[in-house]
């Protein structure tokens, strides 16, 4: 059986166009410094602004970070409406910033069981900032890869069931066409900060072939600096997809 080409085999063509980020260690870095949780994930949202500015000048078009997974709800109630509240303040503090420096925003993930206020404050900058073409920044809230899945799997056994789709051609596009990352290219880079070693349900089906770093600085902590560096690691991999390099 032949080996297929790989479809990157130019390492011109190795560059990070999409970047994704396990944003990890907040309440590590907080609870390091004796001070409540919540204080570290203020100062990440922080670094969020810091890595969007970065990113188009280091060769990044798509930047998706993981803000708040369907597992995230355990955590007590204290912590969560925290973070619903920070993700509410970002969207209103950087809605003007990100729509001038040309920043297309918008959000993966289930967001029926999200305060309707918040769900409100999301559309509106997407609509706002839907044709902006210099990044494009995704945020994860109420996401996890394997609900995604199943939501995408539903979609799909509906239309089968209406007849807008023949159960033939129920493959692997059809259900890509229906994920939240409709349109979207797979992520050739995923990051996770804070020195855990685990994908945590983050873009299982679009990660499939991605590169991935793991690295132990705490997500405030984590420079564009950093950044730059693992893209300079990543450009000297060998992509193969499956199949081998020609000499």
């Amino acid at each position: 059986m032949a080996l297929t080409e790989p479809r990157e085999a130019d390492p011109s063509q190795r560059r990070a166009d999409h970047v994704a980020i396990i944003m990890d260690g907040n309440g590590r870095w907080a609870m390091n410094r004796g001070w409540p949780r919540l204080v570290g994930h203020r100062r990440g949202a922080e670094r969020v602004r810091e890595i969007v500015q970065a990113s188009p000048d280091l060769g990044i078009r798509w930047l998706t970070v993981y803000a708040f997974s369907t597992e995230n709800w355990k955590r007590s109630t204290e912590e969560v409406l925290g973070l619903m509240s920070i993700f509410a303040r970002y969207i209103e503090r950087e809605a003007d910033r990100l729509a001038k420096e040309g920043v297309r925003m918008r959000f993966i993930g289930d967001r029926s069981r999200l305060d309707a206020k918040l769900q409100r404050l999301m559309a509106g900058i997407e609509a706002r900032t839907q044709f902006n073409q210099r990044l494009n920044l995704t945020v994860g809230i109420n996401y996890g890869g394997r609900d995604e899945l199943v939501r995408a799997a539903n979609r799909m056994c509906r239309d089968v069931a209406e007849g807008r789709l023949k159960p033939e051609d129920a493959d692997e596009a059809a259900l890509t066409a229906r994920l939240d990352t409709a349109g979207m290219p797979d992520p050739d880079l995923v990051i996770r900060t804070s020195g855990e070693t685990r994908t945590s349900n983050f873009l299982s089906w679009q990660s499939a072939y991605s590169e991935y770093e793991f690295t132990p600085t705490l997500w405030p902590d984590f420079t564009a600096r950093e950044l730059e560096t693992i893209i300079e690691r990543f450009a000297s991999r060998e992509r193969r997809f499956g199949g081998v390099l020609r000499a």
